[in-house]
């Protein structure tokens, strides 16, 4: 996890009733009026640009990994399909694409949207055309940004996650990221959330001030927070009046970035997670969300327990790790594209060992 760099909000710095606009009311009318619908009507909301997509809901969210042929390294579309589907019949609330666990920055704008397309094509034609997708549409200049979001939205994507522009930040003016979001949001025809990741950008990591200001702008709707932090998180989930599995809220989604916190999330007022390491174990990681929605918070914390260990296997092996999971234990995966190594013998065992007791208590569900 990356050190945290944050401050408290300061006090009547954010007004719910002024500062969060039509988007977020409908938003909330469509959680309070078709809370768990099969229908791409009834589950969807209008944007600002009158388009329509899908409503977010409180859940697990998945960045689901980029496959390759192995003989060929093209996108591998009868994988992507089939593991698109596989989460959603687990339970999950929606998928990401182009995300980390992705691999977008091994993607080109071609390929990207044909992962998109093809996720969009396999969970309509399995059933699930009422989950969304989130697509990480991240780039250094706000013009591709802007372009990534539009083709987002050709492809069959509903929202776009957005990382800052990390690259030359040593340059940057103190209102250098803000104007960024609020340029990018102004443009996008999808509906925008904040992803902090400082990890992925040069360190760089969004206080809640920050947050919390972007999230008056009407296209901008929710935020990944896999700095780890906490405490951000609950700022923001409290200034935002965000959605919680028991209440809509404002309709703004405050997710946080790792399923080892998980519980951590929800008690402290988050709408849910977008995790990578629910690709390996989605059911594990819906059940856990819907053991805190029940109130069995002493078997939700056993569960929490098992999926935070089988979390730390992923946070050390990356994508390399989880592919390899995914190949011992389900028989799919792949590899990473080069220059990312393949892993040897005795790492693909470390791999499938440290992932056991998640994927024996998957296979249970």
């Amino acid at each position: 996890m990356s050190p945290h760099h944050d401050a408290p909000s300061p006090a009547n710095s954010f007004s719910t009733a002024s500062a969060f606009s039509l988007r977020h009311q409908a938003v909330q009318a469509t959680y309070q009026m078709h809370p768990y619908s099969d229908s791409f009507e009834t589950s969807s909301i209008e944007s600002a640009d009158g388009g329509m997509h899908r409503s977010l809901k409180p859940g697990i969210y998945v960045p689901t990994v980029a496959f390759f042929d192995p003989g060929t390294d093209n996108v591998d579309v009868e994988t992507t399909a089939s593991h698109a589907v596989r989460l959603a019949k687990a339970g999950v609330a929606g998928i990401a694409t182009q995300g980390s666990n992705g691999e977008a920055v091994h993607l080109s704008h071609r390929e990207r949207n044909l992962v998109t397309s093809t996720t969009r094509k396999a969970l309509d034609g399995a059933g699930y055309g009422h989950l969304p997708i989130i697509v990480g549409c991240g780039a250094q200049s706000t013009r591709e940004t802007i372009e990534l979001c539009e083709e987002a939205a050709s492809a069959g994507g509903d929202y776009a996650l957005v990382l800052p522009p990390g690259y030359y930040q040593g340059l940057f003016s103190k209102d250098t990221v803000v104007t960024f979001f609020r340029d990018v949001a102004t443009a996008s025809p999808l509906p925008i959330l904040i992803y902090n990741y400082p990890g992925a950008v040069s360190g760089l990591d969004l206080n809640s001030d920050a947050i919390i200001k972007l999230s008056q702008h009407p296209n901008i709707v929710g935020c990944k927070l896999t700095c780890g932090n906490t405490g951000k998180l609950n700022r923001v989930a409290s200034a935002t009046h965000a959605v919680t599995v028991s209440d809509p809220g404002s309709g703004f989604m405050c997710m946080g970035g790792s399923v080892d916190f998980t519980l951590q999330t929800l008690i402290g007022g988050g709408s849910g997670i977008i995790g990578g390491t629910a690709n390996i174990a989605p059911k594990a990681c819906a059940k856990l969300f819907k053991l805190f929605e029940a109130g069995e918070y002493a078997e939700a914390r056993q569960l929490q327990a098992i999926v935070a260990r089988g979390d730390w296997a992923a946070i050390q092996g990356g994508i390399i790790g989880t592919k390899s999971a995914l190949v011992a234990h389900f028989g799919y995966g792949g590899y990473a594209r080069k220059p990312l190594p393949r892993p040897n013998k005795d790492e693909s065992r470390q791999w499938r060992e440290a992932f056991d007791e998640l994927v024996k208590t998957e296979n249970s569900l």
